[in-house]
Parts: C-alpha cells; sequence; structure tokens
C-alpha cells in the first residue's frame, strides 16, 4: 500500500518507488499505465540493483485520480511487479541534499556555471560576495553580479586560473581572497562549464599563523602498541586534566619529555610549556633560571631583574628534568614553592603567587636516593603523587617497526626527498639488540642507516651499533692496519666519511646540515677542515660562496 507523505516537493505532486523483477520494458509498462490516467511524469530515475529494478517517477495531476486503489492496482498487474511505495526523496534529491551539506560546511566558497554562463552551484562562504541566499542566485547569469575581472567566465574558453589574488568591495565589506578556476569537461572532453574556488586570505593568515606557532604534543603522537607502554598513556591521560604534581621515571631516552609535553596539551592549560635541565646548570644558575632574581642581587646580572621560569610558565607547566640532579638546597626552596605555591625571586622579599603545574622526571631510582641522604624525602613525597613509569625499549620490541618507520618519515620530511624502507633483515638485526639507549638511540640508529645507505633498502649492514662503528668508519684496508690507531683519529675518519657520504646523497650543505642535526655554521667548518668543496648551485655569476 501506499503511504501518505509528509510533505511532497512540489504541490499537487507525489513520489513513488516501484520494484520489478530486472527485464526489458520496464520504464515503457510504467510510462503507459501514468499516462492511462492522464498524468504528467515531472521526473523518472531507474537504478538497477542485482537482478531487480527500482523505477522513481514524480507524477503531478494525481488530484485528478478518482479512484487511486485503481491506479496503484494497475501496477500490480504489471509483469514482474514486486512491490511500490510512496516516497518523499528521489535519489537525485537525497544526492544534491548530501552534495549541498559538504560545500556548505568547507571553509573555501565554491561557484560553479554552466555554458552559457548561467550559475548552478554556489555555496553558503561564495553567496555572502553575492549578499544573496544560494536559492536566489543559482539560475543567473554570473556576469550580472559585477564580479571582479570575469575570470571564471575566462574558463569557458579553456583558461586556467590557479590562486589569482582577487578584491571585492561590497555593502558588507572589504573580501580578499585568492581565487582558482578551472573548467569542467563532459565525458568527450568539452566544455561545459567551470569552477572557481575562493580561499579566504584572513583565513590562510589564521592557518600560516597556526601552523608557525609551536605544535602540540598530544598521546596520539606516542608510538606504541605494547601493553606497558598503552597502560603508561592510558595513565597519563586520565590524570592529565587535574593539577596535581606528576613524576614520570623511566631510563634515559624513553620519551619522558614526550610525555610530559603530552600531558601538558591534555590538561587545556592557557599557559606556557617550560622544560629545564636539573643537571644542566650548576646551583647558582639553576635557581636563578628556576625562580629569578631582583635587580642587583648579585654581579652580572640584569638591573631590572629577571622572572624566573615558574612566573615565564604562567597557568601553564614547568617540567623539571632529572630532578633527581638537583642540589639538596635548591629541593628545600623547591619545597617551599611546592607547599606555598608561591615564589621569592634571589635577593627580593615580594611573594610572588605561582599557579605552573610541576612534571618531574628521572631516570634514578628516588626513594634509594632518599634513603641514601641525596634526595629530600618530603619533596620526594610531594612530587611521586601520581607516578608514571614508561618501560625502556627493550621490554616493547613489537614497537621497533613502528617507531623506525616513523624516524624514516620525519627523516624524509627533513630531507625532502624519499629515504630507503627498512628491509627485513635490518629488522630482524634491530630485534635481537639490547637498546641501553631506547629510543633516541634507535632513532639515531635508523637515521644512520638510511644516510648510509645506498639502495633502496636498508639492509642489516647499514644497521650500526655503537660497538660496530668504528669497523664501519675504516676501509678494508684500513681495518688491517695498527689496531692501536688513536680513538681521536679514527673518530676524525668517521666524522669525514659520514659528512661525504650524506652530502653525496643530498648535495645540499643544508640538507646534510639538517640531516646530521648540526648547525649549518657547525658543518662549514668541518668541511672545511676537512678539505672538502661542494657543487656551485648557480653559473650565472661568481658567488659569494661556495657553500649554498
Amino acid at each position: 500500500m501506499l503511504q501518505p507523505s509528509a510533505a511532497p516537493s512540489h504541490s499537487g505532486t507525489i513520489k513513488i518507488k516501484a520494484t520489478f523483477r530486472d527485464r526489458i520494458g520496464i520504464v515503457a509498462d510504467v510510462s503507459t499505465v501514468i499516462t492511462e490516467f492522464g498524468l504528467n511524469i515531472v521526473h523518472m530515475e531507474v537504478i538497477r540493483n542485482h537482478d531487480l529494478t527500482d523505477v522513481y517517477v514524480e507524477i503531478e495531476n494525481v488530484e485528478s485520480i478518482h479512484d487511486k486503489i485503481f491506479f496503484i492496482e494497475r501496477f500490480r498487474d504489471l509483469e514482474d511487479f514486486r512491490r511500490i511505495e510512496r516516497i518523499e526523496t528521489l535519489p537525485h534529491e537525497e544526492k544534491t541534499k548530501r552534495f549541498t551539506v559538504v560545500l556548505d560546511n568547507i571553509s573555501d566558497g565554491v561557484l560553479s556555471i554552466d555554458r552559457e554562463g548561467r550559475i548552478t552551484t554556489v555555496n553558503k562562504v561564495a553567496s555572502k560576495a553575492f549578499m544573496k541566499n544560494p536559492s536566489e542566485i543559482v539560475g543567473e547569469k554570473f556576469a550580472g553580479f559585477g564580479m571582479p575581472e570575469y575570470h571564471l567566465l575566462q574558463c569557458l574558453d579553456g583558461t586556467k586560473l590557479n590562486n589569482v589574488k582577487q578584491n571585492l568591495i561590497n555593502a558588507n565589506g572589504r573580501y580578499q581572497y585568492f581565487s582558482t578556476c578551472k573548467p569542467i569537461y563532459d565525458a568527450q572532453r568539452c566544455i561545459i562549464g567551470a569552477v572557481e574556488i575562493a580561499k579566504d586570505m584572513q583565513e590562510i593568515k589564521k592557518l600560516a599563523r597556526s601552523l608557525s606557532e609551536d605544535s602540540r604534543i598530544c598521546f596520539s603522537d606516542i608510538i606504541g602498541r605494547n601493553s606497558t607502554i598503552k597502560e603508561a598513556i592510558a595513565f597519563a591521560e586520565k590524570i592529565a586534566a587535574t593539577d596535581i604534581s606528576i613524576s614520570i621515571y623511566g631510563g634515559s631516552g624513553t620519551g619522558k619529555e614526550l610525555f610530559a609535553k603530552a600531558i601538558h596539551s591534555a590538561s587545556r592549560r592557557p599557559g606556557l610549556f617550560v622544560p629545564i635541565n636539573c643537571a644542566a646548570l650548576p646551583e647558582n644558575l639553576l635557581e636563578s633560571e628556576l625562580f629569578g632574581y631582583v635587580g642587583g642581587a648579585f654581579t652580572g646580572g640584569r638591573k631590572e631583574g629577571k622572572p624566573g621560569l615558574f612566573e615565564i610558565a604562567g597557568n601553564g607547566t614547568v617540567f623539571l628534568d632529572e630532578i633527581a640532579e638537583m642540589p639538596l638546597v635548591s629541593q628545600a626552596k623547591m619545597l617551599r614553592l611546592i607547599q606555598e605555591k608561591a615564589v621569592r625571586r634571589i635577593g627580593g622579599s615580594k611573594e610572588i603567587p605561582i599557579t605552573a603545574r610541576i612534571v618531574t622526571a628521572t631516570n634514578k631510582n628516588l626513594e634509594l636516593l632518599v634513603q641514601e641522604k641525596r634526595f629530600r624525602q618530603d619533596l620526594y613525597y610531594r612530587i611521586s603523587v601520581l607516578p608514571i613509569h614508561i618501560p625502556p625499549l627493550k621490554q616493547r620490541k613489537e614497537d621497533i617497526a613502528d617507531l623506525a618507520e616513523h624516524f624514516l618519515f620525519l627523516l624524509a620530511n627533513r630531507l625532502g626527498k624519499a629515504v630507503p624502507k627498512l628491509g627485513g633483515a635490518a629488522l630482524q638485526k634491530l630485534h635481537g639488540h639490547d637498546w641501553p639507549g631506547n629510543v633516541r638511540e634507535l632513532k639515531n640508529v635508523i637515521e644512520r642507516a638510511a644516510i648510509l645507505c645506498e639502495s633502496d633498502v636498508i639492509d642489516a649492514s647499514r644497521i650500526l651499533f655503537s660497538y660496530e662503528l668504528n669497523n664501519f668508519a675504516a676501509s678494508p684496508a684500513e681495518k688491517t692496519v695498527d689496531p692501536v690507531t688513536p680513538l681521536k683519529n679514527q673518530v676524525i675518519e668517521f666524522e669525514k666519511k659520514v659528512i661525504q657520504e650524506t652530502y653525496a646523497g643530498s648535495k645540499s650543505v643544508r640538507r646534510t646540515a639538517s640531516a646530521l642535526q648540526i648547525s649549518h655554521p657547525a658543518l662549514l667548518k668541518k668541511m672545511k677542515k676537512y678539505g672538502m668543496k661542494t657543487v656551485r648551485t648557480s653559473t650565472l655569476g661568481p658567488a659569494s660562496s661556495q657553500f649554498d
């Protein structure tokens, strides 16, 4: 039975779907039945579905049918009839709705015209330029709206325009955008229209600013399928939103700072992420960095004084790496800061409120250090409320392949070219290593292998651990020479060889420096020291330097 429709799209029309077993002549039969009753077909679509055929019809003048039941029974009398039902939308209408939703939810303006220059498609963003609703624009001549320079109409002659800067001024204000216009072709490569994509310059500027800012590390950036690392990630995500101090435990190179950054991102704190390595600075300098100082506090300081990292972080996160190396005197001051939630600059008396969250990290056993009186017990209990333990790489070797692929991807981006893939034998050698340097060591090994590899696949011979480097640096003839060659000379030869091979692959000093993770001036100095020359990148005139 036909069910009543909630809202037909055209006054006096109904839409039906009739299903038949697939055969020749179905459309003719359906059309005959409709014309028998003096009805007009507004639209018809036929869709084959395996051994069935669905006929969708929109019919007008249905009010003229006195016996609607007999009308339906005529369909049932047709050969291979299966069923009939009333519908609200035809398939092409559903496609159009989906297409419109997509267009109206993108940030670019989209406009298309047909061969006669009439507007066939316009989304909400583009309609703002016309100061009309999309329904008022479609079907109108594009030239009648006075759009700048009619670039879209030029495409009807086959012209293609990419990112042409445009200015449009109307009653709503001034619009600056980049316009890309291209012809639309049919199956025979005949032009049947054109389409324009307009990118708002303000949106592009916002995107550029967001990309220029430091990208926040998220928990999804931490690679690991091992159950232990997944548990550590889940626990860190759970506690990230709290304001309680967090301590991260793990060996050197396990990714403690990566976890700290992910915690800061997940906490949604508006302040900065401020890291400091407690083992890298002497006691007096460490305290001036952490707590700041007032003007005249000591010789060599700034006259106006300097804020400490806790002040600079604001309502952000201060990451104290290697906190086990913090001197006991500094530990006492840190304890007071945590308890009072305030800091006093060196040489000052004013208490400055502190809202930054503290995340600490160490590769040492703090409980043992407490027993040995090398770490304050009260501070230990303050920072160890929520401990996170990161497993070493040797306990999560199932992650090696994913990590290696990740590092190869990053290296390819830095070098601006494709890098070799990791071979099966190379992966097997990686699995056999004990990884005392953890993920950081793996990163170094993978990058070294990719740089030194001369084929498309990294084999086991290019996977070099620290104890294998000396043998690799020497040529076959050199390997048989006096084994007591000074270590300094061996290091120099290895460094020279690595620079030569890396430069040979990249042909760019800057890309070589990036791959080796040293500064451009430092690499230039080393290349000059070893008497290396580079290929000039220009022959148009005398170069100011032989290096790019």
